[in-house]
């Protein structure tokens, strides 16, 4: 079986995706990246080759698509035939099972950011900044005071007959303000719906500020699991927030998709065994002009596979020792 494959690497998660020329979605892989996005992506690799031999699938990849933070190592490590952003990457993805969609809300575990579409193609969209008041880690941290495991944050919200308030701009004003509602005796199950309610209100205010927010809308990435979450947004925007298929892993599927649309007449993979080479990554200042660029290098068991960062190409168009 042919398949095309993506993968999203950021600071939280790593995801694999595999879909066949059908463009039917045949595996998802969901993983911590731990800080190390070389190790995820060989042990994401290896549990993906692992799982296939189990399943006794003999696929074949004919393409590589990544995306996330880490899209240009990644490319390098995997031999990718396309490196997209994650605006892009995630607009493909949700277009492919929700047609006719208009705005994508994502928010992941420390990044969250609006898409914009116009017949299914992105023309507008914004991103959190450095503060993380909106995201997965966000949530984290107070589902972790209130001694709530994450898991059931959305079915505690969703209990809530009136969701208190509280200053969810800020992850220090917000705990402060959580101490003072349970001390004059707000249930949990409030303070958990007005932490949801909260993180909305920041989202719009914030992130979502000044754009024109058109149903269909697709809410996706980690914290779109949560449904206390989806109901605030549902109650704050008076629209239907649609929960698509592969909603935890979308960048990675719409990575996959986007190397399918435009196939490589030959693919760059490197193939599974990547796993169990030394690949190690550096950098270096040019100097050669005032833009004095830092160059990412790249090696495979000692031979240079990748560099780039430089702005004028003289290192990234040498000739590369793979």
């Amino acid at each position: 079986m042919k398949c095309y494959l993506g993968i999203d690497v950021g600071s939280i998660s790593t995801n694999f995706v595999l879909v066949n020329e059908a463009g039917e979605v045949i595996y998802t892989l969901y993983i911590r990246t731990e800080g190390n996005p070389i190790k995820a992506v060989q042990a994401g690799l290896t549990m993906l080759k692992q799982n296939l031999s189990e399943k006794k699938m003999d696929v074949e990849v004919i393409g590589v698509g990544t995306t996330g933070s880490a899209r240009y190592l990644v490319g390098a490590i995997t031999g990718a035939d396309l490196m997209k952003n994650e605006i892009t990457a995630h607009a493909r993805g949700a277009s492919q099972f929700v047609p006719g969609l208009r705005t994508i809300l994502e928010i992941g575990g420390q990044d969250s950011k609006i898409v914009i579409l116009e017949d299914g193609s992105s023309v507008d969209f914004a991103m959190n900044l450095i503060c993380s008041a909106g995201t997965g880690a966000f949530l984290d941290a107070q589902a972790n005071r209130l001694k709530i495991p994450i898991e059931d944050f959305g079915d505690i919200a969703l209990r809530s007959k009136k969701p208190t308030q509280l200053g969810a701009r800020c992850t220090v004003f917000c705990e402060s303000d959580m101490i003072h509602k349970q001390q004059i005796g707000h249930s949990t199950e409030d303070i958990v719906a007005g932490l949801c309610h909260g993180l909305v209100r920041n989202f719009l205010s914030s992130v979502a500020k000044g754009k024109n927010i058109k149903s269909k809308i697709v809410f996706q990435g980690g914290v779109s699991e949560n449904k206390g979450i989806k109901k605030a947004f549902e109650d704050a925007l008076q629209e239907e927030v649609i929960i698509p298929p592969y909603n935890t892993v979308m960048g990675a599927v719409g990575a996959a998709f986007l190397v399918r649309d435009k196939p490589p007449e030959k693919t760059k993979f490197l193939g599974f065994d990547i796993t169990e080479r030394d690949i190690r990554c550096s950098s270096f200042n040019c100097g050669g002009c005032p833009n004095n660029c830092e160059v990412i290098e790249t090696r495979i068991d000692g031979k240079v596979a990748a560099r780039w960062g430089d702005r004028c190409g003289k290192w990234s168009t040498m000739k590369l020792d793979i």
